[in-house]
């Protein structure tokens, strides 16, 4: 996901501010869910039609939240000693099962209706 050297940087960053102490599961998790709430705020009330408009007029605010998002992320994964790329990929095989291409191709179904 990161390379190493931005996670260390991340991970000194808050070791120097002693931040470890307010970072636990329920913390990060709350402040991920947070997080994720004020990116869907730039769009909560926009017309599909604008969201291409809108995601170029935001486009630096909505990489903020991005990256908050992805630094609690990155603490969390540290935290639970958790390699997030290992994740990834384990939970992308099991997507390829339950959305195989030639039944998922195009279609916004989830995997139980396909």
């Amino acid at each position: 996901m990161l390379s190493d050297e931005l996670r260390n940087e991340l991970l000194a960053f808050r070791k120097e501010r002693d931040w470890e102490q307010f970072h636990n599961l329920r913390t990060l998790s709350t402040s991920i869910a947070l997080e994720a709430a004020e990116l869907m705020e730039h769009t909560q009330w926009a017309k599909d039609a604008d969201l291409q408009a809108l995601a170029q007029e935001h486009r630096d605010a909505l990489a903020e939240e991005m990256a908050d998002i992805a630094i609690l992320l990155t603490y969390l994964a540290h935290d639970l000693d958790l390699d997030l790329g290992t994740a990834v990929r384990q939970k992308l095989r099991k997507n390829a099962a339950k959305y195989p291409v030639e039944k998922a191709k195009g279609v916004a179904t989830k995997y139980d209706r396909l």
